[in-house]
């Protein structure tokens, strides 16, 4: 039977897993890595370490699995955004890996905002503001702090695009990974050439732009030696690990709404059309679906919870060492206990300031209206409370675009939580839809993969066979009216902290 390897190129963290045509997962291998930050607002890695932990992950996958490699049909990468890899003419790396989370760059997007208007921008790229995260600042900076590297620099390349070259030899991108660069043309899906012109930098410094679940190329002979694979692996182009969880759940066309609950809360929105928000804080990608697009963004959400585990919870997490549980799956019980509105208390999850539709760098996180009654479970309920309000708040702003949300399809460690996942549901007044497989992102990059060379005649069938529903949920008409009044609090809340965080 035919087998799909696929690759998630996470910020810390590199996950393989190999998966049959019909879905089933048959293994998968974590490999974590700890970030460089050589300065302040520095984060970097050595591209080896990337590698390293993708072959080391690669040879688990294959012993857990007992795989035939003759049998791995393709190759299909889920990849973080805004990685800025430096590559010489013969594809090795000139400098360690600039990290999207790296932020040295302010300086060089003011500068861009300057020379470009966040607004007009935004009509270019998709993207709400200039930012020094995004790969256009990261290269300005680089030619004005290394202009040694920035002269040597045959490619810039973002992560996915180096994985492809080091296993092809080819040097390729997809949109849904190129529209946060700032320096490609949503409405044309080419790279934008007023911005290259101002970075110094021409097409032929950048990767060919291939669709996502494409063929590129058979891997490397020696590469497939290195790795155990086979020759006759195709490797193909994948997504943006969010674009590829959507895939993943089944978020394939519009009016379907996927939320990731991980340490960050990030939402998709498929759209048929580049949609651009008129008040400017929602921004638009290019999906992993060819042809569609997705209104998307992200903010604090899980880490929220985790926070509150590891500041408040040593005895949850002592109880559920001595009994092989998940702590969070006895947080989830304390919530359980508590009434919907977690009796007054409010709660702002946004410790490290909040995205769309908020856009406030400044906001912080705050509980409001507890009391002597209050204890260790209204905390946890409010804190799930709080993320669902968020999710809400998006639908809302989504569907205020004209966009209709029939339903939320959930993903990340937070769908774990039935009662976080019905929280969500009865807030929002939306069905929550769970599907079997955890691991959404690679399972989207191995739809990918598998529709590339051509197991499937369609993103329609794959899904349709790799895709598992595990659990519906409907929103209680009895708890969706309470929380319209707890709803309403969150959104009183910020409004009334608002002035304090821009004085803070």
């Amino acid at each position: 039977m035919d087998k799909l390897l696929s690759v998630d190129l996470g910020t810390t963290a590199i996950k393989t897993a190999l998966f049959d045509s019909q879905g089933i997962m048959l293994a998968i291998a974590t490999r974590e890595y700890t970030l460089s930050t050589p300065a302040p607002l520095a984060v970097e890695l050595d591209v080896e370490i990337y590698w390293q932990a993708f072959k080391s992950g690669l040879a688990e996958v294959l012993h857990a699995a007992a795989a035939d490699p003759g049998e791995i049909r393709a190759l299909g990468i889920s990849a973080q955004g805004e990685t800025l890899i430096c590559v010489d003419d013969k594809g090795g790396a000139l400098r360690p890996a600039i990290v999207w989370l790296d932020n040295r760059a302010q300086q060089e997007s003011d500068i861009l905002a300057s020379a470009f208007g966040n607004g007009p921008a935004y009509q270019i790229t998709g993207q709400v503001a200039f930012a020094p995260t995004w790969p256009a600042a990261k290269i300005l900076w680089l030619k004005r702090n290394e202009p040694v590297v920035f002269a040597a620099t045959a490619h810039f390349l973002l992560i996915e695009d180096y994985f492809i070259q080091r296993l092809t030899g080819r040097v390729v991108c997809e949109g849904s990974l190129a529209t946060s660069t700032m320096y490609w043309n949503l409405r044309t899906r080419q790279w934008w050439p007023e911005m290259l012109a101002f970075l110094g930098i021409s097409e032929g410094r950048l990767p060919e732009i291939m669709e996502s679940g494409v063929p590129v190329a058979t891997i490397l002979p020696s590469v497939a030696r290195e790795l155990g694979l086979s020759t006759e692996t195709i490797v193909c182009t994948g997504a943006l690990d969010q674009a590829a969880g959507a895939i993943g759940v089944g978020n394939i066309r519009p009016g379907v709404f996927s939320e990731n609950t991980g340490a960050a809360l990030a939402i998709c929105a498929t759209v048929a059309e580049p949609l651009f928000d008129p008040a400017g804080e929602m921004p638009c990608h290019y999906h992993g679906v060819p042809g569609l697009y997705m209104e998307h963004t992200f903010t604090t959400g899980g880490v929220v919870l985790q926070w509150f585990r590891d500041t408040f919870c040593d005895s949850e997490v002592e109880e559920a060492r001595r009994l092989g549980r998940d702590p969070y799956d006895l947080l989830s019980e304390l919530a359980s206990g508590i009434e919907p509105g977690s009796e007054g208390l409010s709660m702002l999850p946004h410790l490290q300031g909040a995205m769309a539709p908020e856009a406030n760098p400044k906001a912080r996180g705050v509980f409001y209206g507890f009391t002597l009654r209050h204890g260790k479970g209204h905390f946890v309920r409010s804190i799930m409370e709080a993320v669902a309000c968020v999710v809400r708040r998006n639908v809302e702003v989504i569907e205020e675009l004209g966009i209709p949300v029939a339903e939320v399809r959930v993903l990340g460690g937070g769908s774990r939580s039935r009662v976080w996942n019905q929280i969500k549901c009865d807030i929002s007044g939306k069905p929550v839809i769970r599907t079997a497989n955890e691991e959404a992102a690679c399972l989207g990059a191995a739809i990918l993969a598998g529709r590339a060379v051509g197991i499937f005649d369609d993103l329609d069938q794959a899904v349709g066979r790799m895709v598992v529903i595990k659990e519906r949920l409907e929103p209680d008409p009895v708890r969706h009216a309470a929380y319209e009044e707890v709803y309403a609090r969150y959104r009183q809340l910020y409004d009334a902290m608002r002035p304090m965080f821009e004085r803070a």
